[in-house]
């Protein structure tokens, strides 16, 4: 029987029951990987979602536009248009983390909109830079009541990102958001990692939540060595004469090359 897409219904009736996996995807091959995998959700740059072939190579899957928050339109209106253009492109939801009143707005539309909690990238100076958010009581509560704020806002959910798991746990008891927990344990509703870190084609740092499932970095750079052996062969080939030899040549009558000749020569 073909998996078919949830809905936010289906997602909210199995909160607390079901753990959803969700994939930060960038190309099509990883899409299709997902699609064939049965990753329930990705997270996808608002540039791929827009093509139409997009449902074609991922009927089943959740998607999840979003940008970094610096790329993202300026004001309300702008993320609200921005907002309904991706719905129509066939979204599942909406990544963002703009203000509470910019998802006040859109949820008010009826978008369902994820919001962002804990290590918040775009703001995480706030919080001591790029480390755990929710160690401390106090830190621990902050992250409650954003949550609570995106709740009051009319959020569907938010990403929970690098808190302690006991944080997550307890937080999940007391919310109706839907929570994508990446590096927060396994309180969450979802759990959410980049396909660069599964596929081990990420060159810089690997983020302590992350898993490692595949070596394709080792695998393209085999790849290219065998590109690079190729083309040597190749070079060496026509410098000696090898190539081109007869059978990869076309072959003439040779009464027809004959009356060629003879032309050339005016006869």
């Amino acid at each position: 029987m073909p998996k078919t897409r949830p809905t936010i219904q289906d997602i909210r009736a199995n909160k607390g029951k079901h753990q959803y996996t969700m994939m930060r995807v960038t190309d099509w091959d990883e899409l299709a990987a997902a699609e064939a995998a049965g990753i329930d959700m990705c997270s996808v740059p608002p540039e791929m979602l827009v093509e139409k072939q997009f449902r074609e190579v991922a009927p089943s899957i959740f998607a999840i536009p979003g940008m970094a928050l610096y790329s993202s339109p300026a004001t309300t209106d702008e993320t609200l248009r921005w907002a309904f253009r991706m719905m129509e492109a066939g979204a599942d939801a909406i990544y963002s983390a703009a203000s509470f009143q910019t998802v006040e707005r859109m949820a008010a539309e009826s978008i369902p909109v994820i919001g962002h909690v804990g290590l918040i990238p775009h703001f995480c100076t706030w919080t001591g830079g790029f480390k755990a958010v929710g160690k401390t009581a106090d830190s621990a509560m902050a992250v409650h009541e954003r949550c609570r704020q995106y709740e009051a806002a009319g959020a569907f959910g938010v990403e929970i990102e690098v808190v302690p798991p006991e944080v997550t746990a307890e937080i999940a008891k007391l919310t109706s958001l839907f929570l994508v927990s990446m590096g927060g344990g396994a309180g969450g509703d979802c759990q959410y990692l980049f396909a660069c870190d599964v596929l081990g084609t990420n060159t810089g740092h690997m983020p302590r939540h992350s898993k490692k499932y595949a070596d394709l970095a080792k695998e393209y750079a085999r790849i290219q060595q065998m590109r690079i052996s190729a083309f040597k062969a190749f070079v060496k080939d026509v410098q000696t004469g090898v190539y081109p030899s007869e059978q990869y040549l076309v072959k003439a009558p040779e009464a027809e090359m004959k009356a060629f000749a003879r032309k050339l020569k005016g006869k």
